[in-house]
């Protein structure tokens, strides 16, 4: 199989690991790595054998596939010169900006049948991939608590980590959006640090989703209520809990439950991750997380963000 041609556009704090990942996979060429800081790509690329860049002009026409880890207001741009070049592209969440943007891309894309995949790096949790996802929830809730942290405070907690939720939640329900009720305040920083969502779908699911930026511990928990089952979703731990009735009787007239516990073993998600990426390039398939998906995990966040009052 020929290799594929692969470079990072931004070195920050995630896209060191993404190099890290493509220069693993056999059947990828880390060719290049970019950055406006000299020093942070040379040191990437010094790492992994790379050719360091500060201007992604010159791989237009040189890689297959790239991975896009530069700030949020630059995705659409960047994105938009690769895929109008040809060439496949990982885009960190959120997918863009704005709707309108995505859909420029998602529009791209297909025109030029080529994969856009959009970074939402829980679906590839072990937990998440070990989900049973046949059965549709009635009510699902989410916590996705953190302690502060500078990185990533440009955006509000909603696009920073709430949008890991309402992505799998999307997917999960897989119906439109009846109502979203929203509340939230700043606490540390000028956006909201900590809210909560109630989203209602038009199948009568509805999801309560809290996230929190300003939290003394780490939780990222997720349970589903179903017509036959209660799951439980630890992400940080990768545990998988299920509940169900069973043939048995607890009390007569009452059926005993059952539970049954997966602990999946550490994995690397990102790996995973760009793995699928390159090998839906060489099938064709369309991704876990297509543009489309990025796209209306983008739309709800932002709704939500607007009912919060944020920019």
């Amino acid at each position: 199989m020929k290799k594929l041609k692969c470079a990072v556009i931004g070195t920050g704090y995630l896209g060191k690991f993404h190099a890290e990942k493509y220069a693993l996979l056999p059947d990828c060429e880390l060719v290049a790595v970019v950055d406006i800081n000299q020093e942070a790509a040379q040191a990437v690329a010094d790492k992994h054998g790379a050719e360091a860049l500060t201007d992604y002009s010159s791989l237009l026409n040189i890689v297959d596939a790239v991975s896009i880890v530069v700030p949020t207001t630059l995705h659409h741009q960047v994105a938009k010169d690769f895929l109008n070049a040809g060439v496949h592209v990982l885009v960190e969440k959120p997918i863009t900006v704005t709707v309108a943007e995505a859909d420029e891309l998602i529009t791209i894309a297909a025109a030029k049948n080529l994969i856009l995949q959009v970074g939402h790096l829980e679906r590839f949790n072990p937990a998440v991939l070990g989900l049973d996802k046949e059965e549709k929830p009635l009510f699902i809730e989410s916590h996705r608590l953190s302690p502060f942290n500078p990185r990533a405070n440009d955006v509000s907690v909603v696009l920073d980590l709430m949008i890991h939720d309402i992505d799998i939640i999307l997917a999960l329900v897989d119906s439109e959006i009846d109502r979203i009720d929203a509340s939230g305040t700043p606490v540390l920083t000028q956006g909201t640090d900590i809210a909560n969502a109630r989203l209602t779908f038009k199948n009568g699911c509805v999801a309560n989703v809290t996230a929190s930026r300003i939290s003394m511990k780490m939780e990222r928990k997720m349970r589903l209520f179903r017509p036959s089952s209660y799951i439980s979703v630890d992400f940080q731990n990768r545990i998988l809990s299920k509940y169900q009735t069973g043939t048995k009787e607890m009390f007569p007239g009452v059926p005993e439950i059952i539970s049954e516990e997966s602990t999946f073993d550490s994995a690397d998600a990102l790996l995973e991750e760009i793995k699928h990426f390159v090998n839906c390039i060489h099938t064709g398939d369309n991704p876990l997380v297509s543009g489309v998906a990025g796209r209306r995990a983008l739309a709800t966040a932002i709704q939500i963000t607007q009912l919060l009052g944020d920019k």
